[in-house]
């Protein structure tokens, strides 16, 4: 598979080329189009009770749509749901990473989509302990809301990130939860600034430079009588850092 990107970096659609007879998974309701001849197939991948974990756990669709395509080969066009890029992920079995809850769009053939238990400080940081690892070997395409930063940490690197800009990282980073302003409740409610994280090299980790937990509130705000969720018509799985860590 070969990813072109267009209309980047503010409203990204990816361009999955494909050769002939080669799937690519798609997230229900990622693709905008594809080719003449490309075949689809929708199905839980790993049965019901995958399905349902991918759903209500990882932020994802019941369903996973398998686009193949023809022997003269095709294309598929997958975007995210909130503007912003599409960032395509290598990943190789000894690099695996964690993604986002609902950053999820697409992957190769040779990459698994897992939901994992991400560890109790994504609990308490973000919309629940869980999202999705990606292993194997190939590309897996993440959504990004607004515009994308990549920081590659050496080995006793360090760096701290706002919960609701990390969209993905490898698995040798380590992490640890923390207020903003270290053990005082009230200065990180000052600062704007309520939960962070210390990340740890070596590896790999990506940031959104846009926050979906404060376009969320910024919604709420701006329609009256509306709960978050309600005002997001639903895109309020797709606020915070979901399900990250080991």
């Amino acid at each position: 598979m070969q990813v072109q990107l267009r209309h980047n970096p503010s409203f990204t659609v990816a361009r999955c080329q494909l050769a002939g007879g080669e799937p690519v998974r798609v997230e229900g309701g990622a693709m905008i189009a594809h080719s003449a001849g490309v075949q689809l197939e929708a199905k839980t991948e790993g049965g019901i009770m995958a399905g349902l974990k991918r759903s209500l756990l990882g932020g994802g669709s019941f369903f996973v749509t398998t686009y193949t395509a023809p022997p003269q080969g095709g294309w598929v066009d997958v975007a995210g749901v909130l503007p912003g890029d599409v960032v395509p992920i290598d990943v190789t079995p000894d690099r695996p990473f964690f993604l986002r809850r609902g950053s999820w769009i697409a992957n190769s053939h040779g990459v698994q989509i897992d939901t994992q238990w991400g560890g109790m400080a994504n609990l308490f940081g973000g919309e629940g302990g869980f999202g999705f690892r990606a292993s194997g070997q190939g590309e897996a395409l993440v959504s990004i809301y607004g515009a994308m930063d990549i920081l590659d940490l050496e080995h006793g690197d360090q760096v701290t990130i706002d919960t609701g800009h990390v969209v993905a990282y490898e698995l040798t980073v380590r992490f640890s939860m923390r207020r903003a302003a270290q053990g005082r409740s009230i200065q990180s409610m000052k600062t704007g600034e309520g939960w962070v994280f210390d990340f740890w090299g070596p590896g790999r980790v990506l940031l959104q430079s846009r926050n979906p937990d404060s376009f969320q509130q910024w919604v709420a705000a701006a329609v009256p009588g509306e709960s978050p969720r309600e005002g997001l018509g639903g895109l309020g799985g797709l606020g915070g850092l979901g399900g990250f860590g080991r």
